[in-house]
């Protein structure tokens, strides 16, 4: 190992930064696959040999046999042809290969900056975690895809948004890391932000919203109404089931949640731009613009998924807004949190 300690906080910061970007790579491409019904296409988790898609005829048939045995495909698929099985194959497939792109974006570099002696004292353990999250998300990935294949034709929505959720965390945790280690290289005496109460008011907020949005993708609710502001010419929309209780109903009927996720936006769009008035009297301007035009854009592209009928192009944007407005509102609260550092 080298001997002499030589912390470069300013490259690590960007190291996280070109991963951040590649979360929101893997976001995207799980949103298509979500929408195209491709999640359920491979039916064996294997990361090592999984890597490498079928190279040969027979290679395909038989990827495409274990997909036969499964609900999905007797249910809903039946007669699917091989050619678009290979379509939907294609989507899980890019989705698990940028996954571990990911993780060897974390693993690599961090082994290289260690034997470098390149991390600057604290953050060793903090990046550790970061690259133990991917593996663990790689886990809950599976255990995901896991739930659909034995008797249900779709995903648990409640382990489909501990996946969506779990990656989000981690996206928030590379920008906040990332930014903590510029300042770091900005001052070396500068220590990390802390959260602040605001902060988890926000956090609190931002997750109950996406929480929702990954249940509305989980139980397809967004197919439920295609009609803005009133769902279906009501404001409270028909068909709620509440014969299981109000808490079932609350986490598993298509409807609710559908109403839920569309007006709590605009308590967590009334948080963030609250945060973004903060910031702008701290004189973060740059924090506080990005916040208001990403908020103003995730509102936007969600009436539009509804008016569209859930337009897949569109709904992938709205997701892919949504883990950008993640990192947006993570630098930003990290801002607020310098002061209290």
């Amino acid at each position: 190992m080298s001997q002499n300690s030589n912390p470069r906080p300013a490259a690590l910061s960007r190291w996280l930064w070109a991963v951040a970007l590649l979360v929101i790579g893997v976001v995207a491409v799980g949103g298509i696959t979500r929408l195209t019904e491709s999640g359920l296409s491979i039916t064996e988790w294997r990361p090592v040999s999984g890597v490498l898609p079928p190279l040969t005829e027979a290679g395909w048939q038989a990827e495409f046999e274990k997909y036969k045995q499964i609900p999905e495909y007797k249910a809903i698929n039946l007669g699917m042809t091989l050619d678009g099985f290979k379509a939907i194959f294609f989507w899980e497939w890019l989705h698990r290969i940028l996954g571990r792109l990911v993780g060897m974006a974390l693993l690599v570099p961090l082994a290289w900056y260690a034997w470098r002696r390149a991390i600057p004292s604290g953050y060793g353990w903090r990046l550790f975690a970061l690259a133990a999250l991917v593996g663990l998300q790689g886990a809950i990935g599976w255990w995901m895809v896991a739930s659909g294949l034995e008797y249900r034709t779709d995903v648990s929505h409640f382990r489909l948004a501990t996946h969506l959720l779990t990656a989000l965390f981690l996206l928030a945790g590379l920008v906040w890391t990332a930014r903590d280690l510029t300042a770091l290289a900005d001052s070396p005496g500068a220590r990390p932000a802390r959260l602040t109460g605001t902060a988890m008011l926000v956090i609190a907020i931002l997750f109950v919203q996406l929480l929702l949005g990954a249940w509305v993708a989980g139980l397809n609710a967004g197919y439920v109404a295609s009609t803005w502001p009133l769902m279906n010419d009501h404001f409270v929309p028909e068909g709620i089931d509440w014969a299981g209780g109000a808490w079932f109903a609350v986490t598993n009927d298509p409807f609710l949640i559908h109403f839920l996720h569309r007006w709590w936006s605009w308590v967590a769009a009334l948080a963030l731009l609250l945060l973004a008035r903060q910031l702008l009297r701290r004189g973060a301007r740059t924090e506080a613009t990005l916040l208001i035009l990403v908020v103003a854009a995730q509102m936007m592209l969600g009436i539009l998924t509804v008016v569209t009928g859930v337009s897949m192009w569109i709904a992938v944007l709205h997701q892919v807004t949504g883990a950008i407005l993640v990192a947006i509102a993570a630098a930003s609260l990290h801002r607020l949190g310098r002061a209290a550092a």
